[in-house]
């Protein structure tokens, strides 16, 4: 009786576990799969990382090696794919394969049980033990589900999460106040130079002396960086993530009551436009520092 009784759970756990890992992996449209495992010398060394890829497009999967030509969903939200990973652990007579997929946050999201191989020859052993740990992957019947198709359960937590997204930027908003208003002051300012041809010392509006603070944001320098480090905005509950190509997220945004301003969570920063430029403005110390930075909405 108690043996049935053992079976039973362990049968409820895998179905459940099961189901858990479909809906997760059925979150993501698309795979990426190097062009080279960590265990390997060569790029597709025994032509496992195409084999890689053929078996996740058999199981369902859209996949793409990396750095092929992205659809353009894809390019603008790199968190639409998983990457995928394959790890060896071989021993003196098995050959020992598993696999597993991460998301753009390099969360992991669902790892394999291990394929196996008696295999002497590497590239029969390989190929033996990616097929068997493909199987089990096989038999969560993977199919996208787009984010307007989710179900309550996941409207429910995501909403749960929007409020604790919430509760954290509120604390942040009231420590940064003072600055988002000296930036607007700022920026108002800096308009009223651009307007004249007089030498570029910061002009007295109204007969007012200009706080040594907001002098320092007009005319701090902007260090520029790589054209090539395009940020890409993602919409989050109350701003963006910006992701690298990674993917990875670089910066968490939020909005404020200033048109293209938005504040840095986790840091004592700004993002906002200045002209045509995006820059991000933070202190080291007790010196402002200003970057560009290249994002694209």
């Amino acid at each position: 009786m108690m043996k049935i009784k053992c079976t039973l759970i362990t049968i409820a756990f895998f179905t459940v576990f099961s189901a858990f890992s479909q809906t997760n992996l059925s979150n993501y449209k698309y795979v990426i799969v190097p062009n080279r495992f960590d265990f390997l010398k060569k790029k597709d060394q025994y032509q496992l990382n195409s084999l890689a890829k053929f078996l996740f497009e058999k199981h369902g999967f859209n996949a793409f090696l990396e750095g092929e030509d992205y659809p353009e969903d894809l390019k603008r939200n790199r968190c639409l794919a998983l990457r995928s990973n394959v790890s060896a652990e071989s021993g003196m007579f098995k050959t020992k394969l598993k696999i597993e997929l991460m998301d753009c946050n390099d969360q992991i999201i669902y790892t394999s049980p291990m394929g196996e191989s008696r295999e002497k020859e590497y590239e029969k052993a390989y190929n033996i033990a990616l097929r068997q740990a493909f199987e089990e992957l096989g038999k969560l019947n993977y199919a996208y589900v787009s984010n307007e198709n989710v179900s309550s359960l996941t409207s429910t937590s995501s909403t749960s999460q929007q409020l604790d997204v919430k509760n954290e930027v509120s604390e942040e908003i009231q420590e940064l106040k003072a600055e988002i208003e000296n930036l607007k002051k700022a920026k108002e300012i800096a308009k009223v130079e651009e307007k004249s041809d007089e030498s570029p010392v910061v002009s007295k509006p109204n007969n007012r002396e200009v706080s040594p603070e907001l002098s320092k944001v007009i005319t701090q320098p902007v260090n520029k960086k790589d054209s090539s480090d395009v940020l890409y905005a993602q919409p989050i509950t109350n701003g963006f993530q910006l992701v690298d190509s990674s993917p990875k997220v670089v910066y968490k945004i939020s909005k404020t009551g200033i048109d293209n301003v938005f504040l840095v969570e986790g840091k004592s920063a700004l993002v906002y436009k200045r002209g045509n430029n995006w820059v991000i403005e933070y202190y080291v110390e007790d010196t402002m520092k200003t970057e560009a930075l290249n994002i694209k909405f």
